[in-house]
């Protein structure tokens, strides 16, 4: 009887250690299955907090280029601005010069037709000197 008893008890303790081992086996699992679940949320919160991090760098980054665009943009207006105004003081030189150039065409025209009249008029008086005489 103590050979059943002592072989009994050492299945029993088999037995029980082998459940003990298999529940701390299963136990370890389970927390090792919880802590790679933290970690991959804490991964996927830190990737979550970067991306919102970059998306805010690039707000301000756009907001930047568009206040320089925009400053380009004053600039730019300010330089056709004043190449509009040269333009125009050009134009109005040309039509002073344009006028002057009218007024001596007038004048051209004027010296033209006194000098054909001079030599017409010379003409009819050498006709009429050489007809009398």
């Amino acid at each position: 009887m103590s050979e059943i008893k002592s072989y009994i008890q050492k299945f029993f303790e088999e037995e029980l250690e082998r459940k003990f081992n298999e529940f701390w086996e299963a136990k370890l699992r389970f927390r090792e299955e919880k802590l790679r679940e933290l970690s991959l949320l804490e991964r996927i919160i830190r990737v979550e907090e970067e991306l919102k991090a970059l998306k805010e760098i690039q707000i301000q980054m756009i907001n930047m280029f568009n206040a320089r665009f925009e400053a380009l943009q004053r600039e730019m207006d300010k330089r056709f601005e004043a190449m509009e105004k040269r333009f125009e003081a050009m134009d109005k030189r040309f039509e002073a010069m344009e006028k002057r150039f009218e007024a001596m065409e007038k004048r051209f025209d004027f010296l033209q037709k006194l000098i054909a009249g001079g030599f017409a008029f010379l003409t009819l008086l050498i006709t009429l000197f050489k007809f009398f005489s």
